[in-house]
């Protein structure tokens, strides 16, 4: 069983990406969670998927930083190990971003990865 430190340093969240997901929470329905999970598909294999839910599972782990609560189920850990959730806002548009050391390539939008 992993202690709350180990399972800390398996993923990290921006001051840009928590920001962000505390103005869109603040758009959705009251007691709504933030949702980070990886299913199979998408061009390269795997994809990320960005979502909000009222509900919380059995095997989700709360990441809290600045503040911000995101959730994700322990599979979707396992492919986001060391990653870094963060949110791009520049010329070529806004989008939340994953940079994962594991993924061996990903998709032309940055959704889409291999392992």
């Amino acid at each position: 069983m992993s202690t709350l430190s180990e399972i800390k340093q398996k993923f990290a969240v921006s001051k840009n990406a928590a920001l962000r997901i505390q103005y869109l929470l603040k758009q959705e329905e009251k007691n709504s969670f933030f949702r980070l999970k990886v299913n199979g598909g998408g061009c390269s294999g795997f994809q990320y998927d960005f979502s909000f839910d009222k509900n919380r599972n059995e095997d989700d782990l709360i990441f809290k930083y600045f503040n911000t609560e995101i959730l994700i189920d322990e599979m979707s850990l396992t492919f986001l190990d060391g990653s870094t959730l963060d949110f791009i806002d520049d010329l070529s548009g806004s989008f939340f971003q994953v940079n994962n050391p594991n993924a061996s390539s990903s998709c032309g939008c940055g959704t889409s990865f291999s392992i």
